[in-house]
């Protein structure tokens, strides 16, 4: 016995005994063809095929999703060749011995051909057909038509499901090994219906291949019995017919099983319970169903000239059964009833006293929306969309800035209006925006001509004209020149520009620690050489804020921590007694460091970056007013405003980044001054533009504030 097991083992590098099944059937199938068998043998398959058509059977009932069994189309093909192969061997042993009497091929044979069909040659070719017709006409062409069905839409649903799979890879729900070995049954589940499309063939070119074996049987057995044997014409036709319809009846009964199976495999829908389990669970949900059905059955059984007995029996059985579920139904009704109650009270007594389970910190970022929006961020429902697009830009956030936002708390709240969202900092409301979840916007970026039916709006990221319009609208705006975007997509890009805005408060010493944690493990030591002996860690959050504050990501910390450890205790020992080093020169020391970045960002791959200048005796003023007071006159600074408004449009109106080019010193306080009138002005030194660049002064501006 141990030495069996070992062979059905898997130990690698020996024999495996299930490796051999497939070769086994192949050389037994061959062998049944040519080989002539004794009627013993023919027993022995007859009956191995019969049990292997059940084991099918079952295995197919209990499969819970069709992939389970994924070799069912082998399994298939394999069978019908058995049994075509025992085909072939029966009617061999009948055209040779059936003259010697019903038990010729085998007492399986004789046992259909006497006890199925009561020894009636003319009630056995009516009930094969019958047999023939269910397997070929209803089980198999239906059987077929649903693999085939199946088989295109699973090809057609491939492309969305591997993007599914990489919407959730990218939004960090699931790893890279779930990935791949969802997309791997993503591609079985196109190939066990492509197969099962091909093996419906198999089951539908066997039931007409036993009827042209039983009309071949019966003519060869008539020239046989009558012109070798010297039969009688009806006794050859009554013994080699009783032997040919044996002979179907015994390969047509498990051809028509398997039919059932593969009928059973490519139909079900899939879930945790099995086909059996689905039909109990289904068919006897509703008692109103059974008492409304035994009802019926109950009349029918009334009317004179019915068998009264046989459906007043089935009409009590179901109103049984349906008494039997509505008593089980109130009692699971009465126990959920028991625990909300408990769960109630148990609510109600730890209400009754105050805890610390009761304080709520608020949250970093909250989003609050109407009760219509609740479906877009319902964990529960079909397609919680903006769930999804929250992790994926929080994923995408962490890669392009340089440390992961916190999460999003969403919540609903009744008070606003139902189509209504806000944007929480802190608990603090940083946005409001209305949606129109069963539309999509069509945004106008500029020099769109078509007007498109629908309500007038406001885009609220970016304040851009736009349109809400129905779905049929959408392909129209798009050719038109609109962006078109669903409401998830305005929620997500609302809140990722709120995090963006505000990434440098969101930027807690919490947040520090984890890119301190984060970098220490691609720099080793680094946390202990930096904090505290080079800066301390109010200083390193202040300067990595500073840098989040103009725009400049923090991913580079290699660098970042190298400028640090180099000028954090320069500038410390610089600085007055009981001060530490200035986070401002930490700033432009860091940003000098990463100036090819910044370049980079700021003028993609352009090599002449066409910039705005201010004039030299405007600089020179500038810098002798930061130095001495640190502020700036009020009518100079109106009148710099108004010369940079001018600048800023000259420059935006030759299609250039709006970008000013001062002195170091100037940097710092001249990008306080312009970021709130205007935001979408960049301020450089010229120490942080790389020498490979070459620097055009394209407009330049205060000449006018310089002279008054």
């Amino acid at each position: 016995m141990n030495a069996i097991l070992s062979l059905l083992g898997p130990a690698k590098g020996s024999l495996n005994a299930k490796i051999l099944a497939g070769p086994v059937l192949i050389i037994m199938v061959l062998s049944m063809m040519v080989l002539p068998l004794s009627p013993l043998l023919l027993d022995m398959f007859f009956t191995f095929n019969i049990a292997l058509s059940i084991i099918i059977l079952l295995v197919a009932m209990f499969t819970r999703k069709p992939l389970e069994f994924s070799a069912f189309p082998s399994v298939l093909l394999f069978a019908t060749l058995l049994r075509l192969s025992l085909n072939v061997a029966s009617t061999r042993v009948v055209l040779l011995n059936g003259h010697t009497g019903p038990d010729a091929a085998g007492r399986v044979i004789e046992a259909f051909a006497m006890f199925l069909v009561g020894g009636n040659f003319a009630v056995g070719i009516v009930v094969f057909s019958i047999l023939v017709l269910i397997n070929f006409v209803v089980i198999t062409k239906g059987a077929g038509r649903i693999a085939e069905v199946g088989a295109r839409f699973v090809l057609d649903a491939m492309p969305g499901k591997q993007m599914a799979i990489d919407a959730d890879l990218n939004a960090g729900l699931i790893d890279e090994a779930e990935a791949r070995k969802r997309r791997s049954e993503v591609g079985q589940e196109a190939e066990f219906y492509g197969s099962m499309d091909g093996a419906s063939k198999f089951v539908r070119g066997d039931a007409i291949a036993g009827l042209i074996i039983m009309a071949v049987g019966l003519v060869g057995g008539l020239i046989v019995g009558i012109t070798q044997h010297g039969l009688s014409p009806a006794e050859a036709g009554s013994t080699y017919t009783l032997l040919t319809i044996g002979d179907g009846l015994v390969g047509q009964i498990p051809a028509l099983i398997i039919s059932t199976a593969a009928g059973v495999v490519v139909s079900r829908v899939a879930n945790e319970q099995d086909v059996g389990q689905q039909m109990i669970n289904q068919l006897f949900a509703n008692p109103l169903v059974l008492y409304m059905t035994g009802g019926i059955i109950g009349l029918i059984g009334l009317i004179p000239g019915m068998p009264h007995f046989a459906f007043l029996l089935f009409a009590a059985a179901l109103g049984g059964i349906g008494y039997y579920l509505n008593k089980a139904v109130k009692r699971q009704q009465d126990k959920e009833s028991a625990t909300q109650n408990a769960q109630g009270t148990a609510a109600q007594e730890s209400a009754a006293e105050a805890s610390w389970d009761d304080v709520k910190l608020v949250e970093p970022i909250s989003l609050e929306v109407g009760y219509r929006l609740i479906p877009l961020v319902d964990a529960a429902g079909k397609n919680p969309e903006l769930l999804s697009r929250i992790r994926s830009l929080r994923k995408k956030f962490a890669q392009d800035i340089g440390f992961l936002p916190p999460v999003v708390y969403v919540r609903d709240n009744l008070d606003m209006a139902p189509n209504e969202y806000r944007i929480l900092l802190s608990g603090v409301e940083v946005a409001r925006a209305q949606v129109m979840p069963s539309q999509w916007l069509a945004i106008d970026p500029g020099g769109v001509e078509m007007t498109l039916p629908g309500e007038q709006t406001t885009d609220p990221t970016f304040g851009l004209p736009a349109i809400w319009i129905d779905v049929a609208l959408r392909e129209t705006a798009q050719v038109a020149g609109y962006t078109v975007v669903d409401a998830s997509t305005v929620i997500a890009t609302h809140i990722n520009h709120v995090i963006h805005e505000n990434s440098a408060s969101l930027l807690t010493r919490s947040e520090v620690l984890k890119v301190l944690e984060k970098t220490e493990k691609e720099i080793p030591k680094i946390s202990e050489e930096l904090v505290p002996k080079a800066v301390s860690l109010v200083t390193l959050q202040a300067v990595l804020r500073g840098l989040l504050q103009e725009g400049i990501p923090i991913r580079d910390m290699r660098t970042i921590c190298e400028v640090l450890l180099e000028w954090g205790p320069r500038l410390s020992a610089a600085a007055p007694a009981g001060y530490g080093a200035d986070p401002g020169e930490l700033i432009a020391r860091v940003r000098q460091a990463l100036g090819r970045a910044i370049t980079q960002q700021v003028f993609g791959d352009a090599q002449e970056c066409k910039v705005i200048g201010l004039d030299a005796h405007l600089e020179r003023v500038l810098a002798q007013a930061i130095t001495s007071s640190g502020a700036i006159e009020p009518s100079l600074a109106d009148n710099l405003f108004m010369e940079m408004d001018q600048a800023i449009q000259t420059q935006e109106g030759m299609g250039l980044p709006a970008v000013l080019v001062v002195t170091p010193p100037l940097r710092a306080a001249l990008a306080r001054y312009f970021k709130n009138a205007f935001p979408q002005l960049v301020v450089l030194s010229n120490a942080e533009i790389p020498e490979d660049r070459i620097i055009k002064v394209n407009v330049i501006a205060g000449a006018g504030a310089a002279a008054q």
